[in-house]
């Protein structure tokens, strides 16, 4: 499945909220336990800044099959060269390598962004996200063991992180 990758706007909430919401009853990929409303998230897509932490919808044969964002991490001014990226894809877009092709493309806009750290909030058991973001070279920074409770189970949250130097190549040591 070959991806294009466009600046999402308003306009485009209610499609990336559909597909956020599709992953809410698997419990793999958000702490959310019930769908969100547009009208809740439009706050969260106003503080997405395409010059800075910008989203953007996956598009496939003229068709949204996802998004890909990234945000600030802890919202101080030390950290802004670090971006917590999010990533979600519709039922019929899985397993079928656009999750790659996501993050080969976040990859690329890293240098224009400022951005040489990525942190990603992964479950413990959501297994395909685990996998995408390892064999890129993203590594457990942190473990939280038992910090969700998910249709009654306790879940891990790990977060993954990479540095980055001019955006692309892996980066030995933080400065």
């Amino acid at each position: 499945m070959e991806i294009t990758f466009v600046q999402a706007t308003a306009a485009d909430l209610p499609q990336i909220v559909a597909i956020y919401n599709q992953a809410i009853p698997g419990h793999r990929a958000t702490a959310d336990l019930a769908p969100v409303t547009v009208a809740q998230r439009q706050a969260w897509f106003a503080a997405h800044d395409p010059r800075r932490r910008p989203l953007w919808l996956l598009i496939a044969a003229g068709q949204v099959v996802g998004w890909v964002g990234l945000e600030d991490f802890y919202g101080r001014a030390a950290y802004a060269r670090t971006a917590e990226i999010s990533l979600y894809l519709a039922d019929q877009a899985q397993g079928q390598g656009v999750g790659q092709q996501a993050l080969d493309f976040v990859v690329t806009q890293l240098p224009r962004l400022e951005v040489t750290t990525l942190l990603a909030y992964v479950f413990g058991h959501n297994q395909a996200s685990q996998h995408l973001f390892r064999k890129n070279g993203f590594t457990p920074w942190a473990h939280l063991p038992g910090v969700a409770l998910l249709a009654g189970r306790s879940r891990d949250l790990d977060i993954l992180g990479r540095h980055f130097t001019s955006g692309t190549k892996p980066q030995d040591q933080p400065e």
